[in-house]
């Protein structure tokens, strides 16, 4: 990434994970961006997954938290525990891969995860990322995850603002529309070209 957008590092928050499991406003309106077999990676407790199984859609949620993925199957979706850097399924056949309530930030480098994604892509294949709000440029820091009184461990967290997603995209040889859909940042990332 250039010095356009400035990086914080120094930012540590904590992410209550049950707001999460309901249907958030806009949930229809995302998923009406997703085209063919999706992935959707750090699906949490299954929300986007079975919302879109209950459309027809092929899809797949992804974790690394083993309770999020038998939330998700408890609500009668598929999902595996599974690292998105490590070897997921159908590598380079996923028509859209979906990185809801700002998984963007997994792993702390958005340009790095953006990189992996390509691959999981079948040609002409997209990602549709929540972004924050525009002014939030990219921080990049520690989450916790707090659920049931109990809270994680730190781990790297990124957050990309919709003013700063066209460069982080474009490093990782995507182009960007960005939309706002009833004050909730959405970007649709399609590779380019290689």
């Amino acid at each position: 990434m250039t010095d356009q957008h400035p990086v914080s590092t120094v930012f540590t928050e904590a992410y209550r994970v049950g707001s999460w499991s309901g249907v958030i406003d806009g949930d229809d309106a995302v998923l009406d961006l997703c085209a063919g077999p999706t992935l959707d990676v750090g699906c949490g407790p299954g929300r986007m997954t079975h919302l879109l199984a209950e459309r027809g859609a092929i899809v797949l949620g992804i974790d690394v938290v083993p309770e999020a993925i038998w939330r998700t199957r408890d609500r009668g979706a598929v999902a595996m525990l599974r690292d998105v850097f490590d070897r997921v399924p159908a590598e380079g056949r996923w028509g859209t891969v979906l990185l809801a309530d700002g998984n963007l930030g997994i792993g702390g480098d958005p340009c790095r995860l953006l990189t992996r994604l390509r691959h999981l892509l079948a040609p002409g294949g997209l990602v549709v990322a929540d972004v924050a709000p525009p002014g939030t440029g990219v921080r990049t820091g520690t989450v916790r995850l707090t659920a049931g009184g109990l809270t994680s461990e730190p781990f790297p967290w990124a957050v990309v603002g919709a003013d700063a997603v066209d460069e982080v995209a474009r490093d990782a040889g995507f182009a960007t529309t960005t939309r706002d859909i009833g004050g909730r940042w959405v970007a649709v990332l399609e590779a380019d070209a290689a």
